[in-house]
């Protein structure tokens, strides 16, 4: 969502709030403005559109001043547009906001009717003018954020400066995450850790509820009643050098290249090689005995989570829940004494697998985090962290961030099947050994790259696409159509196989491009009757599947694949890459933005 930074320096401030802004830009990217104070008084620059239009307004028009707030912006309420740009301001206040207030109109209204002026269409600015009322009314900074705080309702995390204050910042979050950086009489707030690492190492993250008194000597932190609080201050290890897209021509390219590594990266602290066995953390409960497991995550994390209900069920023989955060939330599901709720998360931050967490742990639930930043929300709230390395992912389109998660819910489902009995020794070093082989198989399957740019032609020119797959490649079918439609606009759904026939092969023509994923696993001849019957209603099929799968269906496909053959435990992993890549190549050739396609964010900490 939305990125926020705040710097109290001892110099000018603008570059690093742009710096700082650069790294958040993939939280969003509809619009990007800074504010500072220069004599007291608040200036701003304001630029629709991408970072890059804020950067050449301030080489046109620097900014000066030692105190400064910066935003870049996706889009809820209000066109995306420079008066709808962040930070909104009166003559009293500039702040910035990541999040959604929900009674907005009927502040809005409130205001209005004492005399206020709004100029934008956004519920950000009636927080500012909220603020400004309790300081015309004679209040301090402290106590006007204090009494505002109290009276808006919704999700947010705010960095406020005011007229006149060259050592005060507030910030507040609820809902949204927020951070406070520590420097060499300087301070920091950021909407995460990426914001602020070129500029300290030493974070503060505000617990729900909290507000933070910022001034150069230090930070003063309230919670929600208002009680002075102690939060530990930590020191973080996220990288303080920009991320670059190298030789590549998209983050999102660079990011599927990056696979083999980082899975590797991620199986490696997890397999003991020598004895080719799996090691979790210590949990706090006992796999062997565990009633339930519910899986909960939000888009491409879902999806991981639907291929570990497969591998769960199946090979633990644990019963498994899976439901998206958004409805679970609200359903008020009964979950089992000494249950696990398993959370996936990119960023740790999705305030709906938040809000779905903390009924869990009302619930009396185990929580089971698999996320890939370990200072995140989610991360903090969990009994057990099991880290994705697959470090920071830049395009919005989730890749290594998604095949990491498949890695460590792999490595858990083994571990668990191995605690419970339902698997021996022997045969979790076969499963060991056969994640042990994927990095260097999905190095193999990167040097099709030509291919798929090939086989990305056909699907360019389609308007509609499906994608087919039985057990554990139905998730995978899921997955690939969402890359597709996410980055290039084509409408894409991904069915089981053997739905086909139960009403979307109604769809088929030769229009309609139909993506099978099929390795030969005991489900693979079914799949095939199923793929028989799209050909015979003139679909054009393009075949994924391993060697002898491909040359089973011999020429009838209109395209086809062969990719590694593998233990079937593991191809999931394997048949991302090429799904993710044919998205990639099809976006490229329909020439959208590729790592921040329209309407999307990284990381959604609103509902």
């Amino acid at each position: 969502m939305c990125g926020i930074i705040g710097i109290l320096g001892q110099g000018q401030v603008a570059n690093s709030l742009l710096e700082g802004l650069q790294r958040l830009e993939y939280r969003g990217y509809d619009s990007a403005g800074l504010a500072t104070l220069v004599n007291g008084h608040i200036l701003r620059r304001r630029a629709e559109g991408k970072l890059v239009n804020l950067a050449e307004r301030l080489t046109a028009d620097p900014l000066d001043g030692d105190i400064g707030i910066g935003h870049t912006r996706w889009a809820t309420h209000g066109i995306p547009n420079e008066i709808n740009a962040h930070p909104h301001a009166t003559d009293r206040v500039a702040l910035v906001h990541n999040g959604i207030i929900e009674n907005y109109q009927m502040l809005r209204d409130e205001l209005v009717s004492r005399g206020h002026f709004f100029q934008s269409d956004t519920d950000t600015e009636v927080v500012a003018v909220l603020v400004t009322d309790y300081l015309r009314q004679g209040l301090t900074p402290k106590e006007a954020v204090g009494k505002s705080l109290a009276k808006i309702e919704g999700a947010f995390a705010l960095a406020i400066v005011f007229a006149g204050e060259h050592n005060l910042m507030i910030g507040a979050r609820r809902g949204s995450p927020l951070a406070v950086g520590y420097g060499d009489g300087e301070m920091y707030l950021g909407s995460d850790a990426m914001a602020l690492a070129s500029l300290t190492r030493q974070i503060c993250y505000l617990e729900e509820g909290d507000w933070v008194i910022v001034t150069r000597d230090g930070a003063t932190i309230y919670d929600n009643a208002g009680e002075l609080v102690n939060r530990e201050v930590r020191e973080t290890k996220t990288s303080g050098a920009l991320i670059g897209k190298g030789n590549y021509r998209h983050f999102m390219e660079k990011e599927i290249f990056e696979q083999p590594a980082v899975v590797g990266d991620t199986l490696h602290s997890l397999i003991n090689p020598a004895t080719k066995s799996i090691h979790l953390p210590d949990l706090p409960f006992d796999l062997a005995t565990v009633p339930r497991i519910t899986v909960i995550a939000c888009g491409t994390a879902s999806y991981a989570g639907h291929v570990a209900k497969y591998w769960l069920e199946q090979l633990a023989r644990i019963p498994v829940e899976l439901d998206i955060a958004s409805e679970f939330r609200y359903r008020e599901a009964p979950l089992p004494a000494g249950g696990v709720a398993l959370f996936v998360s990119q960023s740790g931050e999705t305030a709906d697998t938040l809000a779905a967490l903390r009924y869990c742990r009302e619930q009396g639930q185990h929580i089971v985090s698999v996320v890939n930043v370990v200072e995140s929300s989610i991360a903090r709230a969990s009994d057990v962290v099991l880290h994705t390395h697959a470090g920071p992912e830049i395009g919005v389109a989730s890749t290594k961030a998604f095949t990491t998660q498949l890695t460590v819910l792999a490595c858990f489902a083994v571990a668990a099947a191995r605690a419970r009995g339902t698997i021996d020794g022997p045969r979790e070093a076969e499963l060991a050994y056969a994640l042990t082989e994927v990095p260097s198989r999905m190095t193999e399957i990167l040097t099709h790259d030509e291919a798929l740019r090939g086989i990305a032609r056909t699907v360019a020119e389609a308007r509609d696409v499906l994608y087919l797959g039985r057990g554990v490649s139905y998730p995978m079918a899921l997955e690939g159509a969402l890359k597709l439609k996410e980055i290039s606009y084509i409408h894409a759904e991904g069915y089981a196989a053997g739905e086909m026939k139960h009403g979307p092969i109604a769809l088929i023509d030769d229009d309609v491009p139909v993506i099978v994923l099929a390795p030969t696993d005991d489900l693979f001849e079914k799949t095939v009757s199923n793929v028989q019957e799209v050909i015979a209603r003139g679909g054009k099929v393009i075949f994924f599947s391993d060697q002898p799968g491909v040359d089973r269906l011999a020429d009838a496909a209109y395209a086809s694949l062969a990719l590694p053959t593998v233990d079937p435990f593991v191809t999931p992993l394997l048949y991302a890459v090429p799904i993710q890549l044919l998205a990639y190549h099809t976006a490229v050739l329909k020439g959208t933005d590729v790592d921040q396609p329209r309407n999307l964010a990284k990381s959604v900490t609103v509902e």
